[in-house]
């Protein structure tokens, strides 16, 4: 394989709109630390004949359209995800477009009804076609919200601030 030298890639930033299997300016994260690829879907399905049928995102999304895609090409990868648990992910490939790039790519089927974008781009879409500049966004982000009233607590009384949100948080985990 050759690769390119980083002055011939194109450059994208930390999100950016893509289309992937049909569906026009997905939002998508770009994430140089994930090993792999990831989409959203709902409905898995094995059918009787080998045939896996899953729908991309969920009702929850703007995205829904219900439509079921189908495939009898995948496989099945463990995958260990951010928060370290390892899961069991089918893989399939699928056709995607970004920057004018248009090329197929292997993506883990996954819930990501709780994450900011419905698809997560890692380094087997990334390496040896995209340089990613992590000052750059396609999409505009919510503003993090401002912490003055927070750290003003914090600083009035530690010991109660955190008996009041830090300590809280791990018992309703169930980490205390």
């Amino acid at each position: 394989m050759t690769l390119k030298s980083s002055s011939s890639l194109t450059t994208i930033g930390s999100t950016e709109y893509i289309d992937i299997a049909g569906y026009k300016n997905i939002p998508a994260k770009i994430d140089t630390g994930a090993d792999s690829s990831s989409i959203w879907v709902s409905n898995i399905e094995m059918q009787s004949n080998g045939t896996l049928t899953f729908s991309f995102f969920d009702q929850t999304s703007p995205l829904y359209d219900g439509k079921k895609f189908k495939t009898s090409e995948y496989l099945a990868r463990v995958v260990r995800s951010s928060n370290g648990e390892r899961q069991i992910r089918y893989l399939v490939k699928l056709p995607i477009t970004i920057k004018g790039q248009v090329f197929h790519a292997n993506f883990s089927l996954a819930n990501r009804s709780r994450n900011n974008f419905p698809v997560l781009i890692g380094r087997n879409v990334l390496e040896g076609n995209f340089a990613v500049d992590v000052s750059v966004s396609a999409i505009q982000r919510q503003k993090l919200p401002n912490n003055t009233r927070l750290n003003r607590e914090l600083k009035k009384d530690p010991h109660l601030f955190h008996h009041k949100y830090i300590k809280q948080e791990l018992t309703t985990k169930g980490e205390s």
